[in-house]
């Protein structure tokens, strides 16, 4: 059978995309040729799969969104205390390119706004790093996330730096104050072209996936950062990753999240999903106003909101066989997303045919309402294949 998973991501898209609110950054001349109208989605499982709909293939710059992979870097290379001396966690209630410094150390409040990603991008590497060096060093760790090599679309790199003066003078800024000690304009041109990297739905939905899997990339398998620094991360995303709307979404959609503004937005859910989102017109917060849309879409009908995860169940496929023809499925634990998804993926190896199904939830201790609806297609469709599928379902299970 053919997983379903795509079509309904495919229909979050129809539902969502008719909106027209927003508009593209127009203040970078190569993001204001952007195609208003693109639309994508992905979602990667912390096994591996990718599925996703829409403009999949369309490449965007990552802009912000890298913000939170240059911290990991950071975090991994230099550790967390050398990091909290020059840029804190705290919220700052600012918009992104505002002047948002503590009063008493000179210290940008996060690295998730521009100042703090900027002398977060002076921390990635060695100490000893040029820039050059430094810059290779983070097109590398950002290549890991994301499980394949990434390059600069040079035409934006060049159209940001025409326009980069407020950029300058933050780099300046936290030059006069002793927070970095090297030639801002140098510094800020490492930052620009780390904005500048192209990527695709699938990509950003690979890079949230490794965080979500406590540092380790699903598709390579390379531990990229350590479980600690993928906390570290997550927590600093959940708390200032999209900016002064922050607690809007954190209610709404309740995953550590970031977004750019080129229209890109990632979600990571610990222990179950990373998220890709790509749509070009932004809102007022600067957060592309389609992308929040879906992503309140697919909180609402995963039951991803962090507050409300259930527990991952280490195994839901108990036993996998074929018995005198038949195929038996026996599953256990809490069937959610991650885990229904899986049980997809297991469907699918089932060819077309006449041979019986047993699905057994003798041993499943709940599922919530994304997990039924996932495992009643997967039975629907097997049955369209042509299996006479017999479902156990014991009288205590529920949804929740």
């Amino acid at each position: 059978m053919r997983t379903p998973v795509p079509d309904y991501l495919q229909e979050v898209l129809d539902d969502c995309g008719a909106s027209t609110d927003g508009a593209v950054a127009d203040y970078i001349p190569e993001l204001a040729a952007a195609d208003p109208d693109r639309l994508a989605v992905a979602v990667a499982s912390l096994e591996g799969p990718v599925h996703s709909a829409g403009d999949a293939d369309v490449r965007f710059t990552i802009q912000s969104i890298s913000k939170p992979f240059a911290y990991a870097l950071a975090l991994r290379d230099r550790g967390l205390d050398r990091v909290l001396e020059s840029v804190g966690v705290e919220p700052s209630g600012d918009a992104f390119n505002e002047i948002s410094l503590e009063p008493d150390t000179g210290r940008p409040r996060n690295p998730m706004i521009n100042v703090g990603a900027i002398v977060t991008h002076s921390l990635v590497g060695d100490p000893g790093l040029t820039p050059d060096e430094r810059d290779a060093a983070t097109l590398e760790g950002l290549s890991a996330f994301a499980a394949r090599p990434l390059e600069v679309d040079e035409a934006v790199f060049a159209s940001e730096m025409e326009t980069a003066h407020r950029n300058l003078a933050l780099g300046h800024l936290v030059r006069g104050n002793g927070i970095v000690q090297e030639d801002p304009v140098r510094l800020v041109e490492g930052y620009t072209r780390q904005c500048s990297l192209a990527v695709d739905v699938r990509d950003l939905a690979v890079m949230a996936a490794t965080l979500a899997n406590g540092g380790v990339n699903p598709v390579s398998g390379e531990e990229v950062v350590a479980p600690w620094v993928a906390r570290q991360t997550l927590s600093v995303m959940a708390t200032c990753g999209m900016y002064d709307a922050a607690g809007d979404w954190f209610t709404s959609v309740g995953i550590p999240a970031k977004s750019g503004v080129a229209g890109g937005i990632i979600g990571a859910l610990p222990g179950q999903v990373g998220l890709g989102v790509f749509s070009p017109r932004l809102d007022r917060f600067g957060n592309s106003a389609r992308g929040v849309d879906i992503c309140q879409r697919l909180s609402r009908d995963m039951g991803m909101h962090v507050m409300a995860a259930p527990a991952t169940s280490a195994t839901v496929i108990r036993r996998h066989e074929v018995v005198d023809g038949r195929t038996i499925l026996e599953l256990q634990g809490a069937i959610h997303y991650a885990a229904a998804e899986h049980v997809l993926r297991v469907m699918e190896t089932i060819e077309p045919g006449s041979g019986p199904v047993l699905l057994d939830l003798s041993r499943v201790t709940d599922v919530n309402d994304v997990g039924g609806r996932m495992a009643e297609e997967g039975v629907r469709r097997l049955e369209l294949d042509g299996h006479d599928v017999e479902v156990v379902t014991p009288e205590h299970l529920g949804r929740s």
